[in-house]
């Protein structure tokens, strides 16, 4: 998606999506996945595509030094909205660029991150190797680079649970599909990510499922309370335990793949 494109989908995106009880557990989720594997703050964090900040801010909260860096002004106003509303110590751990992934280390300068992000970004990559480049290019040796994106094993699970028998049936071998947002994503496959992330240098450490429960639940027609606090604790506590088991994880639309630079 080009740098004007995300305009018209800030508000859907960032008041709409990540509002819902899905992701409130997604951004729950990954960031207890990420503990695992940053450094003690306050180690640089680089968020590419991250948006209006909801994976990251958790992050400068927690004492890590981040850099938000994405392409659409619409999305980093969002993000600066969501930004004034944090303690003066947080906002003073973060950082706003606007630029392309795929110009990452321009943009940053050349600096090195303990941790690269870049999560939900690159199914709306037809050609994804450009951004890949630039995350590993950005991390320090021994830094992590962490990618969440679509699980191309488990298509056929969306358009079944809306009963979409011809799409599912056509989705066991497809890629492609239009996503929650009405635009085009891709899906990667975990064997291949991990192969384009060792020829870059960056050595695959763990792999997580993400929505799973919370998915089957939304597109058969559930409806969740995002303000049962209760309910969504809930459900969180068991998506991360299914995020780190076989065969839970291997089915979750989504997965988060953590590698490690290389030292030298």
């Amino acid at each position: 998606m080009g740098e004007d494109s995300w305009a018209g989908l800030a508000d859907q995106f960032a008041d709409g999506a990540y509002a819902t009880v899905k992701g409130l557990v997604r951004t729950y989720v990954v960031h207890q996945q990420l503990l695992e594997h940053l450094p003690a703050p306050p180690a640089a964090v680089l968020d590419v595509g991250g948006g209006a900040g909801h994976q990251s801010f958790p992050l400068a909260r927690a004492g890590y030094e981040v850099t938000l860096l994405d392409p659409s002004a619409a999305m980093l106003d969002k993000a600066r909205q969501r930004l004034q509303r944090l303690p003066d110590e947080v906002r003073s751990r973060v950082r706003l660029v606007q630029a392309d992934g795929r110009e990452a280390d321009g943009a940053v300068s050349g600096q090195r991150f303990d941790a690269v992000l870049c999560h939900g970004v690159l199914g709306y990559l037809e050609q994804p190797e450009p951004l890949l480049d630039q995350l590993c290019r950005c991390a320090a040796a021994g830094g992590i680079v962490s990618i969440l994106t679509g699980n191309a094993n488990a298509m056929a699970v969306r358009p079944a649970l809306e009963q979409r028998w011809d799409d599912a049936l056509a989705a066991f071998d497809a890629r492609h599909e239009i996503g929650v947002l009405g635009v085009p994503t891709r899906a990667d496959s975990l064997e291949e990510l991990s192969e384009q992330l060792r020829s870059r240098g960056v050595e695959p450490v763990s792999w997580y499922g993400g929505w799973l429960f919370t998915d089957w639940l939304d597109f058969s027609g559930t409806e969740l309370d995002p303000n049962d606090a209760e309910q969504v604790a809930a459900a969180a506590e068991v998506e991360l335990e299914a995020s780190r088991r076989d065969p839970y994880r291997g089915l979750s639309r989504v997965f988060h793949l953590v590698g490690r630079r290389n030292p030298a």
